[in-house]
């Protein structure tokens, strides 16, 4: 048994389904294929949530574009076929329309999930539907029968035995390809959650886990994992493997190409994970896997933008001891917001955040009850691994670093340009 997933950008426009139908074999056994929402639809629905939210007048329209969008997916992709898929995908058009008619009482954590959750269910369908057409026989699973968490909603964690006996009862199904969701599922309420953003590569893992697979895939716009973004530096190159434990590192300091919460599953069976381009297939791509001897990597680079600087002193110039980094890291958990590098003196302490935190204002608010507060926005986070003096020179270049931090391998500069 397999697992493959494929992301937004593998789907984001028709004819690429073409390139999906080639990779799959037909004769394939027990494949099973996660999907994420087509393109850019989260993002959208996020906007659609907002306005609904905030009781804004653009709302439906917001909405419209959401459904013309996917309305027109489907005419170009099934042509003369696009009927049953049409009907098929109403139905979730009308219950998102019904939704934001009425007013919003709920947490908008509980909201987020339940909306945003709609771009996986309608890319499923198109999904499911187009290797129909092509011949190619499956079943749809909704992944909240199946993926089973706790309520902690748009950062959900697997309920793995409850899972575990959900799998058991739905993988007696005789045919050879089931389509599923990533990043949705549901608490035992029934209530839609989410695995955090980008949450579908944890949704193939945990299948696998659950399927005792032999390997997961995850099809990509890219070769393989890169040793920078591709997008952002042109001397991008692949990285023909690594150890679970150098992905989890990665992950964790933001890497892109494979969500943090991935690696542990796969690590737990000795489940390979394979990264490959679904613009050549047939290429060799990068491998997840234990290694038993040392990898020899080249520097890998990991920017992450748009980072805020929150520096923290204690109004009575006291020291940051354990009972204010107390409160601080309380205050942080709270709204939910991640640290992604820190740093503390005798009379402050330091944080980057990414700035797209709903909850900032009302975290520096309740910051400033105790604590002096300031913040400057526009910064970058470098992360260098396996860095050399000639590497860190090359990223830091005609930039002004705030925060610097080296061990023995990882390298951090949170910056902004002179």
């Amino acid at each position: 048994m397999k697992i493959y997933k494929f992301g937004g950008a593998s789907i984001k426009e028709p004819k690429l389904l073409d390139n999906i139908i080639n990779i799959i074999n037909p004769k394939e056994k027990n494949l099973w294929i996660v999907v994420s929402a087509i393109g850019k639809t989260t993002n959208s629905l996020e906007n659609l949530l907002n306005s609904y939210i905030n009781n804004q007048n653009d709302k439906f329209s917001i909405l419209e574009s959401i459904i013309n969008f996917h309305k027109n997916y489907i005419k170009e992709s099934f042509k003369n076929n696009s009927k049953n898929t049409l009907t098929l995908i109403q139905v979730l058009f009308n219950s998102l329309e019904k939704l934001i008619s009425q007013k919003p009482e709920k947490d908008y954590d509980i909201l987020y999930d339940e909306i945003v959750s709609y771009g996986e269910l309608m890319s499923s369908i198109i999904f499911s539907e187009y290797l129909k057409i092509k011949g190619l026989n499956n079943t749809l699973i909704d992944a909240r029968e199946i993926i089973i968490t706790n309520s902690n909603h748009r950062d959900a964690k697997l309920i793995w035995p409850e899972a575990q006996k959900r799998i058991n009862k739905l993988n007696k199904n005789s045919d050879k390809i089931f389509i599923t969701q990533g990043f949705i599922g549901a608490n035992q309420d029934n209530i839609s959650t989410s695995l955090g953003r980008e949450g579908s590569d944890y949704t193939a893992s945990a299948l696998a886990y659950l399927l005792n697979a032999e390997s997961v895939t995850i099809w990509k716009d890219v070769p393989g994992i890169m040793n920078a973004d591709p997008n952002c530096f042109d001397f991008a190159e692949k990285l023909d493997e690594l150890s679970y434990y150098e992905a989890i590192e990665l992950a964790f300091y933001g890497a892109k190409v494979i969500h943090p919460k991935t690696i542990k599953p796969l690590e737990n069976k000795n489940i390979p994970l394979y990264v490959k381009s679904f613009i050549n297939p047939q290429n060799e791509g990068t491998i997840i896997k234990n290694l038993n001897y040392k990898l020899d990597l080249i520097p890998v680079f990991i920017l992450k933008q748009n980072q805020i600087l929150i520096s923290i002193s204690p109004k009575d110039f006291s020291f940051i001891v354990e009972e204010n980094m107390s409160k601080i890291f309380g205050l942080f958990a709270k709204y939910k917001t991640k640290l992604n590098i820190s740093q503390n003196s005798a009379l402050s302490f330091s944080a980057s955040i990414d700035d797209n935190n709903r909850n900032f204002e009302k975290l520096i608010e309740e910051l400033q009850e105790e604590f002096f507060v300031k913040y400057n926005s526009g910064l970058e986070l470098i992360t260098i691994r396996y860095y050399t003096e000639e590497s860190i020179n090359k990223m830091t270049k005609n930039r002004k670093i705030l925060i610097e931090q080296r061990s023995r391998k990882t390298a951090r500069f949170l910056v902004k340009m002179r």
